[in-house]
């Protein structure tokens, strides 16, 4: 018999991405048994409120998991890679949202809107990956274009907030824009590899083979794996740009059936998880910053090249929210609908 409530637990829930975890079932009515959160030594002992529940924050190294039904791991590859597999043996089903397994085909890689279906394999090791930002904003923008005119190259630039590297990126970008508005020089960046504000770095991760970065080998891997297209040619340049929160990315696309970009507003119009904004006098195009605290994909700036079979578009999400959180509490939707 299907449960009416849900224990649940959050690992590194004092995070930026594990408060939206927090909001978001909340927001949602997800039905909580019982909630347990767990952060860091720093963040121990804070409590925080998720509907009627007041839950006190518990230091990870004493998290437990029996009796749990789900867990959400939010906090860094190292502590979410010591805490899946107690959370596993004691028959949780694990949703992670950071990259530890993007690339493990053992692993549901999973974007509600995208690959439902693919979520009944969670059964293989109990569990389930949310992509990055970047590839769950192009998933859910080209899926239904692959669908009505197969997709077959995609080279997109993403334009990325400091968030994505958590507080941290947060208080270096702060730090160092108050030091150059005073006339100060900064001292040399521990977040990111250049000076981010006021600034732009077009890398993220380390140096592959080739020039690529592993952060867009990672993008690239699993826009392939959500199209269910293995070999689709795909060209990423992941940049990181002085915004505290939403991720922008422009999109060239090629078709091999030709679609006008009138027939692909139409596409997208009706498409699950897009928000389609129209050309209109002075701009009907998304931003970033009207992405924050929304749990769309944002389509905008929709042309076409006459002589071959290519659209431009732009995305714009919220990274933290479906970029993160959103989408793996859309998971744990589908899970007790489904399966649990």
């Amino acid at each position: 018999m299907q449960k009416t409530a849900y224990s649940v637990a959050v690992i590194g829930a004092t995070g930026l991405v594990g408060r939206e975890i927090v909001a978001a079932l909340e927001e949602r009515l997800f039905p909580l048994a019982s909630l347990r959160l767990y952060a860091s030594l720093r963040s121990a002992g804070e409590e925080m409120a998720c509907g009627q529940l007041l839950v006190r924050v518990e230091p990870i190294d004493g998290a437990r998991f029996d009796g749990t039904d789900l867990v959400f791991l939010a906090a860094g590859e190292q502590v979410s890679a010591e805490c899946l597999a107690r959370a596993t043996d004691a028959g949780a089903v694990v949703i992670v949202t950071t990259q530890l397994f993007a690339g493990d085909p053992d692993v549901p890689l999973i974007v509600p809107e995208v690959n439902a279906v693919e979520i009944a394999d969670y059964v293989n090791r109990n569990v389930i990956s949310c992509p990055d930002a970047s590839a769950t904003a192009l998933a859910v923008a080209l899926k239904p274009l692959h669908e009505s005119a197969r997709v077959v190259r995609v080279v997109a630039t993403t334009f990325e907030p400091v968030s994505g590297m958590g507080r941290a990126g947060i208080e270096e970008l702060q730090q160092q824009t108050v030091e150059l508005m005073n006339g100060r020089g900064i001292e040399d960046p521990t977040t990111f590899p250049r000076r981010i504000a006021f600034n732009v770095i077009p890398h993220a991760g380390e140096t592959l083979a080739g020039g690529v970065s592993s952060h867009e080998q990672q993008t690239m891997v699993a826009l392939r794996r959500l199209l269910d297209a293995p070999d689709l040619p795909v060209s990423v340049t992941r940049v990181r740009v002085p915004l505290f929160y939403g991720t922008g990315l422009a999109v060239n696309v090629e078709t091999e059936a030709r679609l006008p970009a009138a027939q692909a507003r139409e596409v997208l119009r009706s498409a699950p998880g897009v928000l389609l904004q129209e050309e209109a006098p002075g701009g009907g195009y998304p931003t970033p910053a009207e992405a924050v605290e929304q749990d769309a994909t944002f389509v905008g700036r929709i042309r076409e090249d006459e002589t071959v079979n290519v659209l431009d578009l732009w995305l714009a999400i919220d990274n933290l929210r479906k970029g993160s959180a959103v989408n793996a509490v859309q998971i744990a939707e589908l899970l007790i609908r489904d399966y649990l």
